[in-house]
């Protein structure tokens, strides 16, 4: 996803900006962090390097991270879910913005994906 002629490099301002940016996130704090929810966790900071997004689910997240590891990573908590960590520094906002969107899609529920179809995947 991120292009080597790209410059990387986000931090949480940048995560706290793209996220905001979507329809009907707000910010709180979950587990002491940051985080930014619609109906459901969108987006958490799971440190300061890195910060934890839903993709559609484990076969997606394992994918990811098998194909760009300096990219993506996950721990044995996200074992066996939909959730996946993007490390900041290797990340540039395009890539940023597409995995928050991402997130917000598979976080929301049916009604809403129903009404903001643009939000979801290209095939639907």
């Amino acid at each position: 996803m991120a292009d080597a002629g790209t410059a990387r490099g986000m931090d949480e301002d940048d995560v706290r900006r793209l996220a905001l940016a979507l329809p009907d996130v707000t910010e709180r704090t979950s587990w002491g962090q940051p985080a930014w929810f619609h109906h459901h966790m969108v987006a958490r900071m799971w440190d300061d390097e890195r910060v934890t997004v839903r993709v559609q689910d484990d076969g997606e997240r394992r994918a990811l991270v098998s194909q760009e590891p300096d990219l993506f990573q996950t721990t044995d908590h996200h074992a066996g879910t939909a959730y996946l960590l993007v490390r900041l520094a290797a990340a540039d906002e395009e890539t940023l913005r597409a995995m928050l969107a991402e997130s917000w899609w598979w976080a929301a529920p049916p009604s809403w994906r129903r009404t903001r179809p643009e939000m979801g995947p290209p095939d639907g």
